[in-house]
C-alpha cells in the first residue's frame, strides 16, 4: 500500500499540492506558537551583577493563588512588580554550612541628567537603575577608577553611563530618583569584567542611602549566597532551600540567576507563554478544520478511482490504508517544510512584540525540537484522521454501485451528518444563551465569542450540503439573469451541493473568524475610548517614563492656577475568577490604579453604580462592574487579591463603577497600591486648572523644567495605552494569521474543485460551448460561492459580536468600521474568484478530446 500511495502522489500533483500547502501553513503557524511558548517558559539571560553568587534567592514572580493558600490554580499568573525577599531570610542563610556571606541587592530608580536637562538613556535606550555598592560582591563589577561611595552625596557610575554622561571620578553629576534632580559627586567608575557592555546601566549608591530611597523595611530585591571554596553546589542549593522555610521564594543557580537579575525577562517570559498558549488554541482548531476539509475534498475527487479499485478486488481496508499512507506522507513533508518557515516568521513576530513592549528588545528565542515535533505530529494526526474518515465515507458504497455513481454525487446528507450538525447548532445556541447571563464579564464573553464562532463555523461545514439548497434558492434568480451561462452555473451548484459546500466553508471560516476577532477589538477600543473621554475631567496630565515622586503632586497643588490634582499609580493585581471542576482556582490579572479619593472627583469620574469612592481606605477597594462579575463579588463583600509584589490582601468592596475599560478594573487608595510597587513612584498626575486661569499652562511648563524627563500633555483620553495597543496588535495578528491561512485554503479549494472539472469542461466544448462561455459560467459560479460565503460568514459571527457589545457597551450593536469590513470581505472574495478563474483558464488549455479522457 505504501508503494502504491507514493506512486499515486506522483501522478496527482493537483490534490497533492493543495493538501501540502494546507498542512505546511498549519505546521508553520503552530511552530510559531510553540517557539514563543517554549521561549516564554525557558526565557533567561546570563547573569551579570549576580554572576559571582553561587546561589541567588529571589521572590517568585508568579502566583498560583490570589490570597487563599489552601486552593492553588492550575495555571499561574505573572506578578507585575518585583517580589521582595524579607529581611529575616538573610540571617537564616548565613547559618547554612558552607556559606561565607550573604549579600543583599537593593534596587531603586536612578537616572543621570544630561547638560540639556534630559535624562541620559541607559544601554539600548533603557532606563538606568540604582543599587547598593555592597551588591557588587555578587557580580563582576570592579572599580576602574576612584573609590566606593562614602556618603549620601557620592555615587559610582558604570563605565558606559559615565562615558555617555562625559563624567569621570571627581566630577559632579545631576541625578534624579523620581523627585527633583540633586547633585552628586562621582566617587568612581566601575566596569563589568569580561563583558563589553552591561545589559542595564547602573548607578551605585552607598548602602545607607539605597535603603533610605528603597523604603522597604529591610527587604531586598535578591540575596546572593557566596560559598566557601570546595562546597558542593548541589548540596548547597538543597541546604539553602531547606533553610528558607517559607513559600514564594525561588532558589536559582547557573544561568537561571539571570531571571532573578533581569525582571523584565522573567515577566515577559510568563506573559509570552500565556499569549502563545491562547493564540495556539485558536490556531490549532482552525488548522485542524482547514486541513481536514482540504483532505476530505481531495479524497472526494477520487470517487472513480476508488470505485475501480474496489471493483478489481481491493478491500475497503486496503483503500483506507492507501489513503492514510498518502496523507501521512504529505503531512510529514508539510510539517518538515513548515518548521523553517515558522522559525523565520517567529523572529518577525518577536520584533513586533518588542516594539510594543511585551518583550525586551534583546529577548532570546529558544529554538528547540519540541515545537517542531509537535507541529509535525499534529499535521500527521490531522491528516491521517481526515483521510480515514473520508475513506470510510467512500467505502460505504458497494463496488458495482460505486462504478455506476462514480461520475455523480450523493446529494443527500447522511444521518450522522444531520445529527452532528444539529448538536453543534444546539451547542452554539447554548453558548449564546450562556453569554447573555454574563453581560458584565468582558473576559468570559470574549472567550465565549471565540468558541461560539468556531462552533458555528463547524456546524456550517457539517451542514453545508443541506444549507446549499436554500442558498441556491436565494441565489438562483440572480444567476439566471444570464440566460445561458448563468443557468448552467445555477444548475451546477444545485446538482453538486457538496462541492458548493466545500468551496463555501473556507470562505465562511475566513470571514467569520477574522470579523469576530477584529470587530470585537474595535468594539472594546471604542468603548474604552468613550469611557476615558467621558470620565476624564482633568485638563492636563503630567507623566514621566520612569515615574514621578509622590511629592510632585504637592508641588502642583501649590500652584495658584491649579484647582485640583491627584497622583495616579498603576499596577496589576491577581484575583480569582472562579473554580473549575477539580476545585482549582482560575486566576486572572486585573489592571489596578491607586488614587487619592479626596481629590478624585475633580479629575476623574468612574461613573459609580454602587457605594462611594470616598470610603476608600487601607482596607477597602473599588471594583469595576466587569471585575465584580468576574470575581463573583459585590458591594460589601471581601475579595482576596494578590498584589503586584506578591503580597496577599483581603479588601472590603466599598464601590462598584462602570468605567473599568477606560481606567482600571481595581481602584485602591493611593498609598495602598504605591507601597506594593517596585519603584514607589506615581505613573502620572491628573491636573485640573482653575476656570479662567490664563497662565496655567505656563506655570505647569515651568514645573516640568524642574523635573527632567516629565511630559505635560493635554487631554490624553483619545490615546491608547501601550498595553492596550499591544493587546490590539496581538488580536489583529491572530486575525491576520487566520485570514492568511484560511485565504490560502480558499484558493486551494477553488483550484482543486476547478481542475477536477476538466472532463466537464471538455464535454461542454464538444457540445458547442466556446471557452469564453465556459469562463462566463465560472464567473457566475464564483459570484455564487463568494456571496454564499460572505452572506453566511457575516451572520455566523453576529452572535459572538453581540455578546461582546453587550459586555462593553450594554447594547447589541458592535463597532464595525467600514474599511476593515471591506478588507476582510474583499480580500477573501477576490482570492476565491481569482483562484477559480485562473484554474479554469488553465483547464481550458487542454484540448476537448484530451480533457474528456483525462484522469481525475
Amino acid at each position: 500500500m505504501l508503494r502504491l500511495a507514493l506512486r499515486t502522489l506522483r501522478t496527482r500533483t493537483g490534490g497533492f499540492v493543495g493538501t501540502l500547502m494546507a498542512l505546511l501553513l498549519g505546521s508553520a503557524v503552530l511552530s510559531v506558537c510553540g517557539i514563543l511558548a517554549e521561549s516564554g517558559l525557558r526565557a533567561s539571560l546570563p547573569p551579570e551583577r549576580y554572576a559571582a553568587a553561587d546561589v541567588v534567592v529571589a521572590g517568585r514572580q508568579t502566583t498560583r493563588t490570589s490570597g487563599d493558600a489552601q486552593r492553588a490554580a492550575a495555571l499561574p499568573q505573572p506578578l507585575a512588580e518585583r517580589v521582595p525577599v524579607p529581611g529575616d531570610v538573610a540571617k537564616r542563610l548565613t547559618a547554612v554550612d558552607g556559606v561565607t556571606a550573604v549579600v543583599a541587592d537593593i534596587g531603586v530608580p536612578a537616572q543621570v541628567i544630561g547638560g540639556d536637562g534630559d535624562p541620559i538613556p541607559g544601554v539600548n535606550g533603557t532606563r538606568s537603575t540604582g543599587h547598593n555598592w555592597s551588591s557588587t560582591r555578587m557580580g563582576a563589577y570592579r572599580l576602574a577608577e576612584g573609590h566606593p561611595p562614602r556618603g549620601n552625596r557620592e555615587v559610582v557610575l558604570d563605565a558606559g553611563l559615565a562615558e555617555r554622561a562625559r563624567a569621570a571620578a571627581g566630577d559632579t553629576v545631576s541625578l534624579t530618583t523620581g523627585a527633583a534632580p540633586e547633585r552628586f559627586r562621582v566617587a568612581g567608575v566601575a566596569a563589568l569584567a569580561g563583558t563589553p557592555a552591561p545589559r542595564r546601566s547602573v548607578v551605585f549608591f552607598s548602602d545607607g542611602l539605597t535603603r533610605h530611597l528603597a523604603v522597604r523595611d529591610g527587604a531586598a530585591d535578591a540575596l546572593g549566597v557566596l560559598a566557601a571554596p570546595g562546597t558542593d553546589a548541589g548540596e548547597l542549593t538543597r541546604a539553602v532551600t531547606r533553610a528558607l522555610g517559607r513559600p514564594g521564594l525561588d532558589v536559582r543557580t547557573g544561568e537561571s540567576r539571570g531571571r532573578a537579575e533581569f525582571l523584565d525577562v522573567a515577566a515577559s517570559g510568563s506573559t509570552l507563554f500565556l499569549l502563545a498558549s491562547a493564540v495556539a488554541g485558536n490556531v490549532l482548531l482552525v488548522s485542524v478544520l482547514v486541513a481536514a476539509s482540504t483532505l476530505s475534498l481531495a479524497v472526494s475527487h477520487r470517487r472513480r478511482e476508488s470505485a475501480l479499485l474496489r471493483a478489481t478486488g481491493a478491500t475497503p481496508g486496503q483503500i483506507r490504508r492507501m489513503l492514510a499512507a498518502e496523507a501521512l506522507a504529505v503531512a510529514l513533508l508539510g510539517g518538515a517544510l513548515g518548521w523553517p518557515l515558522g522559525v523565520a516568521a517567529t523572529y518577525g513576530v518577536k520584533d513586533r512584540l518588542a516594539g510594543y513592549g511585551l518583550v525586551p528588545p534583546d529577548f532570546h528565542l529558544v529554538i528547540g525540537p519540541l515545537p517542531a515535533v509537535g507541529a509535525v505530529l499534529t499535521a500527521a494526526l490531522t491528516a491521517g484522521t481526515a483521510a480515514l474518515v473520508a475513506a470510510r465515507r467512500a467505502n460505504r458504497v458497494r463496488p458495482a454501485e460505486a462504478l455506476g455513481a462514480a461520475g455523480g454525487e450523493d446529494t443527500a446528507p447522511g444521518r450522522g451528518r444531520l445529527i452532528t450538525g444539529g448538536l453543534l447548532a444546539l451547542s452554539a445556541a447554548a453558548l449564546f444563551a450562556a453569554g447573555l447571563t454574563r453581560k458584565d464579564d468582558i473576559a468570559v464573553l470574549t472567550g465565549l465569542a471565540n468558541s461560539l464562532v468556531l462552533v458555528t463555523v463547524i456546524a456550517v461545514a457539517v451542514l453545508g450540503p443541506l444549507l446549499s439548497r436554500p442558498a441556491m434558492r436565494l441565489l438562483g434568480p440572480l444567476l439566471r439573469m444570464s440566460r445561458v451561462t448563468g443557468h448552467l452555473a445555477a444548475a451546477n451548484h444545485t446538482a453538486h451541493p457538496r462541492r458548493l459546500a466545500a468551496a463555501v466553508t473556507p470562505l465562511v471560516l475566513a470571514v467569520s473568524f477574522a470579523a469576530t476577532v477584529v470587530f470585537a477589538q474595535t468594539t472594546v477600543q471604542q468603548a474604552s475610548g468613550e469611557q476615558t473621554r467621558s470620565g476624564l475631567k482633568a485638563d492636563h496630565v503630567l507623566a514621566a517614563p520612569g515615574g514621578l515622586a509622590p511629592g510632585a503632586v504637592d508641588e502642583i497643588r501649590d500652584l495658584r492656577q491649579v484647582r485640583s490634582a491627584t497622583g495616579v499609580v498603576t499596577s496589576t493585581v491577581v484575583g480569582t475568577a472562579g473554580a473549575d471542576g477539580s476545585g482549582r482556582q482560575q486566576l486572572v490579572s486585573l489592571g489596578a490604579q491607586g488614587v487619592q479619593p479626596r481629590h478624585l472627583g475633580d479629575v476623574m469620574d468612574l461613573k459609580l453604580r454602587q457605594g462611594s469612592l470616598a470610603r476608600l481606605d487601607a482596607g477597602s477597594v473599588a471594583l469595576s462592574a466587569g471585575a465584580a462579575s468576574r470575581l463573583g463579588r459585590g458591594l460589601g463583600d471581601t475579595v482576596p487579591l494578590r498584589m503586584g509584589d506578591g503580597s496577599p490582601v483581603a479588601m472590603r468592596i466599598v464601590a462598584v463603577y462602570e468605567r473599568g475599560l477606560g481606567f482600571a478594573d481595581v481602584t485602591f487608595e493611593h498609598s495602598v497600591l504605591l507601597a506594593h510597587t517596585t519603584s514607589h513612584l506615581d505613573t502620572s498626575v491628573l491636573i485640573r486648572t482653575e476656570p479662567g486661569a490664563v497662565d496655567g499652562d505656563a506655570a505647569l511648563r515651568e514645573l516640568t523644567r524642574r523635573h527632567p524627563g516629565t511630559v505635560l500633555g493635554d487631554r490624553p483620553a483619545a490615546q491608547q495605552s501601550p498595553r492596550q495597543a499591544a493587546n490590539a496588535w496581538v488580536n489583529y495578528l491572530l486575525a491576520g494569521l487566520v485570514l492568511v491561512y484560511a485565504g490560502v485554503t480558499v484558493a486551494n479549494t477553488q483550484v482543486m474543485n476547478t481542475l477536477a472539472r476538466r472532463r466537464e469542461f471538455g464535454l461542454l466544448r464538444l457540445a458547442g460551448s466556446t471557452p469564453a462561455q465556459v469562463m462566463r459560467m465560472m464567473r457566475w459560479e464564483s459570484l455564487a460561492v463568494v456571496l454564499a460565503g460572505v452572506l453566511t460568514g457575516l451572520p455566523a459571527c453576529a452572535p459572538a459580536l453581540v455578546l461582546v457589545s453587550l459586555a462593553v457597551n450594554g447594547t447589541p450593536w458592535p463597532s464595525v468600521p467600514l474599511v476593515p469590513a471591506l478588507a476582510i470581505v474583499g480580500s477573501t472574495a477576490a482570492l476565491a474568484a481569482a483562484a477559480t478563474l485562473v484554474a479554469a483558464r488553465a483547464a481550458l488549455r487542454t484540448r476537448p478530446l484530451e480533457a474528456t479522457g483525462a484522469r481525475e
